[in-house]
């Protein structure tokens, strides 16, 4: 997998968690800079912990699945981005519109765990093609970080509108990463 390739997985994993952040930052009176900085720390780091996991699950299979390892990689990828898109077109009712205002650190990593099983079904898939994990892990803890915290700031401005279009945007950019890893490997 290339590096641009790495780059927008990354930015792909770190949508759902920017949309909740949003989420997060519309319930906050007036978010600070810092609180914002915390909050995407927490994200970015569970973020990058759980494709690390999914790697090692995945890598534990791998010698069995060697064969057809593009076509899961390609088949995780697609399902979940398929689900990324269906999720941000859904048209559900505001979430957490009565959410306390104050998150605890507890609800914030159930909130940041949450987003983030989708990098561990990731992890799964990169376990089956030649991408140096470590760096994987890191990009897209790196990226959520970012995004969590510029989701937190714009929160408060932009409320919902953005964060179901950031979702379909990840999910396409998933089905389109995952298309690419198929691609080379039958090239």
């Amino acid at each position: 997998m290339n590096f641009a390739a790495l780059v927008l997985l990354a930015l792909a994993m770190s949508t759902d968690a920017f949309a909740a952040a949003i989420g997060k930052g519309a319930a906050m009176q007036k978010p600070r800079f810092f609180q914002a900085l915390r909050i995407g720390l927490l994200f970015g780091v569970i973020e990058a912990i759980t494709p690390l996991i999914g790697w090692l699950i995945g890598s534990a299979a791998s010698e069995w699945v060697s064969e057809w390892d593009h076509w899961i990689a390609f088949a995780l990828l697609l399902v979940l981005g398929s689900l990324m898109v269906r999720e941000g077109l859904s048209s559900e009712q505001e979430e957490e519109k009565a959410a306390p205002q104050n998150q605890s650190l507890l609800m914030l990593a159930l909130t940041a765990v949450a987003t983030s099983i989708d990098a561990m079904a990731v992890g799964v898939g990169l376990a089956f093609i030649d991408v140096n994990i470590v760096q994987a892990s890191a990009m897209i803890g790196i990226a959520t970080m970012v995004m969590v915290t510029i989701g937190v700031m714009l929160g408060r401005l932009l409320g919902g509108i953005i964060g179901k279009r950031a979702e379909v945007l990840g999910g396409v950019v998933l089905i389109g990463v995952g298309a690419t890893i198929l691609y080379e490997h039958l090239a």
